[in-house]
């Protein structure tokens, strides 16, 4: 389960792992008082993965959200990169997408932030399914409205699948077992899967952002007929709490509240987005960002730099208590961050090269040196989650490996994953001296202190990076690789040139990041699916085409129940480790925030919203006479 509005905020990175959860077995789409047409399933105002819902059919409002909070205020938000196009529909394929678009749009259902896996209507009041998963229908509310007044239609969420399918690998993917979309009433809409028994199917096509048919089918001020296929910086009506005022072409956006929002009275929508403007600010670097949030030119900035949470917040307005130094727990999901080793590029075919490459990296003195030991290495896919994979496979995650016994590596039966472990001259010589062994069972050899293939081509490697942080940790793994032969450099490009490079998979090695929801789904046929590995842009850059993976990620996604997912990811995620694809990095169970203490929340937050800025915030005038004004 994914593509979520976090994901088109973030880009579909998750920021870390996430604690296990230690839920029940419950694993079915539930609802409370439900209703329903003779002969008919029922119509649900909720689904869950996970059993009964927490708000019952006419709840009021979230728990986690205060009702009566103030509207008014400014926002100033930080965003690393650059932006040259406000089209959702080829985000990820064409130019680099503005993260505040995700705000001006609405979903069919959104996801409650103190339950897991748990949707609640939106654009739609109602849902409704079969007991075999085979379609679903939505009822849209009859309120729902775009910024121009016009209804949110039927035809409107048809317009969205068939573009997002057709002009996004990432949503193609997603969204591929929906095989037609009908009008099935003036406010309904029915969507036909290719198969039963797939449970997710419902909610995801419930997480479906809804674009306007009748404006992309229109034309623009210079009467220009507008092409859904094409970048844009075009304002795109929407119909969300927040519309674009103003933007600086690859500098600025800002974004206003919408007045008359047809959805603010909204059981998912009371007591949230509170700010009248956002501003999104862009930066090329973290370290400019930074000192532009010291000046007072943003009001908080997300930390991912261990070395700077260390010691780059020592100014006196962290000591004045004006700045507010916070880490918020991240209960949310789980990740995957590694060095990328591209199948595509011959060398990387041999799976020993790769294992030898995790041998010669040092994270324990990378750890102290670079991040002052905050981090802890990453040995799952799913790190942080109760489906990462454990000692030996047993039980139900056994008897799934067993299917595919022949398609996998005997070790993994039989031994524990383990990354090696550095830190001190003995280990890391050790860890050379496997390295080395590895390299020599694959016939690579040295000749001359160079690393040569077995028909005596030396091994070079490009590592690409696009910012200084991601320079830094590429030039402490740069010697180790260099003492096993290998020829080694370092480029580190401009935003927009990365992301062209990552996209047509022009590149040796990257480091990666793969998000992973509390119930794991569609998305990882496009995160490690054989039909992915070729499509341009999609998000399968180690480039996996493994038949034993791609029968895996069927059993995690045609689970029964929540026992079976478990099992089915923990036998997904071994196979994953045990082809050793990637260098796995590190991870922090922690957002760190900093914020001029001018804003206010509801206390407490709830369990999976992180910190919850902005939409769970607002303006506090006392806070913010008592920090004075903004500079």
């Amino acid at each position: 389960m994914a593509i979520t509005r976090r994901d088109l905020l973030q880009g579909g990175a998750l920021a870390a792992a996430a604690p296990a959860l230690g839920l029940g077995s419950g694993f079915s789409i539930a609802a409370t008082t439900p209703t329903r047409a003779a002969g008919e399933p029922v119509w649900r105002h909720g689904l869950s993965l996970f059993g009964d819902l927490k708000y019952p059919a006419g709840f009021k409002r979230f728990d986690y959200v205060n009702p009566d909070a103030p509207s008014g205020g400014v926002a100033r938000q930080i965003s690393i990169g650059t932006f040259d196009n406000f089209n959702l529909a080829v985000a990820g394929v064409k130019g680099n997408i503005a993260p505040a678009v995700g705000l001006i749009y609405e979903t069919l259902m959104t996801q409650s932030q103190d339950e897991v896996a748990t949707e609640y209507g939106l654009l739609a009041e109602a849902a409704a399914h079969p007991d075999d998963f085979s379609w679903v229908k939505y009822r849209l509310r009859a309120d729902a409205r775009w910024h121009d007044g016009k209804p949110v239609t039927p035809e409107d969420v048809i317009f969205s699948l068939e573009a997002l399918k057709q002009y996004s690998p990432r949503y193609a993917s997603y969204y591929r077992h929906v095989i037609k979309t009908e009008k099935t009433g003036d406010r309904e809409i029915t969507f036909s899967f290719d198969a039963p028994g797939n449970r997710e199917l419902p909610t995801i096509v419930g997480e479906l952002v809804v674009l306007p048919k009748h404006w992309w089918e229109g034309s623009d001020d210079q009467g220009r007929k507008r092409d859904i296929s094409a970048t844009t910086l075009e304002k795109p009506l929407g119909s969300g709490p927040y519309r674009i005022k103003e933007f600086v072409a690859g500098r600025s956006v800002t974004l206003e509240r919408v007045k008359d929002y047809w959805g603010a009275a909204t059981p998912t929508r009371t007591g949230q987005n509170n700010f009248d403007e956002l501003r999104f600010e862009f930066f090329r670097d973290n370290t400019v960002a930074l000192e532009a949030f010291k000046a007072d030119q943003a009001d908080w900035i997300v930390e991912n730099s261990a070395k700077q949470w260390a010691t780059a917040y020592d100014f006196p307005a962290v000591t004045e208590k004006r700045v507010v130094k916070e880490e918020f727990p991240i209960n949310d999901s789980g990740r995957m961050q590694g060095f990328v080793l591209n199948l595509r590029r011959d060398m990387f075919k041999d799976a020993r090269l790769r294992r030898a490459f995790n041998y010669a990296f040092d994270f324990e003195e990378m750890n102290k040196q670079l991040f002052y030991g905050q981090y802890k290495r990453i040995n799952s896919y799913f790190e942080g989650t109760e489906l990462a994979s454990s000692g030996i496979p047993q039980g139900d995650e056994l008897a799934i490996l067993d299917t595919v016994r022949d398609k996998v590596p005997a070790e993994l039966f039989a031994t524990p994953y383990a990354n090696p472990v550095g830190g001190n001259p003995e280990a890391v010589r050790g860890n050379l001296r496997e390295a080395m062994k590895l390299l020599r069972e694959a016939k690579f050899e040295v000749r001359d202190r160079l690393l040569v293939d077995p028909a005596g081509k030396p091994v070079n490697v490009e590592i690409l990076v696009q910012d200084p942080s991601s320079e830094r940790i590429a030039l402490f793994y740069k010697p180790s690789l260099e003492r096993i032969g290998v020829t080694v450099a370092i480029r580190i490009v401009d935003d927009a040139q990365y992301q062209n490079r990552i996209r047509a998979f022009d590149f040796d090695i990257i480091t990666d990041v793969w998000g992973e929801s509390l119930s794991p789904g569609n998305e990882q046929r496009e995160y490690w699916g054989s039909q992915a590995a070729d499509q341009p842009g999609s998000r399968n850059s180690i480039g996996v085409k493994n038949p034993a993976v791609d029968a895996l990620i069927e059993k995690v996604i045609f689970a029964k129940n929540r026992n079976e997912l478990v099992a089915a990811t923990r036998a997904l995620d071994r196979v994953l480790l045990w082809n050793f694809y990637v260098v796995p990095q590190f991870t922090y169970g922690f957002a760190r925030y900093a914020r001029w203490d001018r804003f206010s929340h509801a206390e407490p937050l709830p369990k999976y919203a992180r910190a919850g800025l902005p939409s769970l915030w607002w303006y506090d005038p006392e806070k913010a006479a008592k920090i004075g004004k903004r500079s």
